[in-house]
């Protein structure tokens, strides 16, 4: 039996000011990499992490940004194949993003997808005056083999992200198991110390019982306060509010089976209000 292929070649062009450069680039394939559709966040997955945010290496990640100071503001929770990461980066090019996400097999499937995605751009041009960053897409994007609901603090620091996600997460139906759910008071607390204030946390399920869970338990906690999709699109938000909706794969299989998604968002508001 000849050996499986891991990946699949794509041609990408774009043209420059002088002429049009093609890359050709490996993409990895997705069939490959596939694992269960969720994992027991209480078990020994054997995990490396920091004794601290600041102990971290994030050049290692995002080569293109060392030396600028730069850490990532938005954290994909359970990131999956990582559709949301690569919806959102060009759309932010300056922003530092980062998938969080357990299963071995997912995350070498995200991360060698953005080392794909990462050469697809040709250089800048020697007249162009804007930084060199943006001129190498993708670099802004990262994914780390991390169980968020355990060490979470481990790799951000207070105050860092602005935006938070969590799409599509694991339901866990039976009431016994509601405790593994990626919301609880307990996880609120972290999600509020690592949000800045005005951070926003985003939730989308296609599970009723659990966007009802979410939505009381984030409405209880006196750090958050729900905001409106319409008011978030008001605010500039509704490129982030369409990649939520639709670039993740559980998202299109949603779509695909005319299912329904439920979704609510939450401000870190300043202080507790009297």
């Amino acid at each position: 039996m000849g050996k499986r292929k891991r990946s699949q070649r794509v041609v990408d062009t774009a043209a420059t000011s002088q002429d049009a450069v093609t890359t050709v680039n490996i993409l990895p394939q997705k069939k490959y990499y596939r694992q269960r559709a969720h994992a027991n966040p209480f078990s020994d997955h054997a995990l490396e992490y920091p004794p601290t945010p600041t102990a971290y290496e994030w050049s290692k990640l995002y080569p293109a940004f060392e030396g600028t100071g730069k850490l990532p503001e938005f954290a994909d929770v359970g990131c999956g194949f990582g559709g949301l990461l690569i919806a959102l980066a060009p759309l932010f090019p300056d922003t530092l993003m980062l998938g969080m996400e357990i299963r071995v097999q997912v995350t070498q499937y995200v991360a060698e997808r953005i080392t794909a995605l990462r050469l697809t751009e040709p250089p800048p041009t020697p007249e162009s005056t804007t930084p060199q960053t943006l001129h190498k897409p993708y670099q802004n994007v990262a994914v780390v083999r991390a169980n968020a609901m355990k060490f979470l603090p481990n790799f951000i620091e207070k105050a860092q992200l602005s935006k938070l996600f969590f799409l599509f997460p694991d339901p866990h139906f039976k009431a016994r198991k509601h405790k593994a759910r990626i919301i609880s008071t307990t996880l609120l607390a972290e999600y509020a110390y690592v949000l800045r204030p005005g951070g926003i946390i985003y939730t989308i399920t296609d599970v009723k019982d659990l966007h009802e869970w979410m939505v009381t338990h984030i409405e209880e906690f006196p750090l958050f306060e729900r905001v409106s999709e319409d008011s978030l699109r008001r605010e500039g938000h509704g490129g982030v509010i369409d990649a939520v909706r639709t670039s993740t794969e559980e998202g299109k299989k949603v779509e695909r089976n005319k299912g329904e998604k439920w979704l609510a968002c939450f401000r870190r508001i300043a202080s507790v209000r009297s």
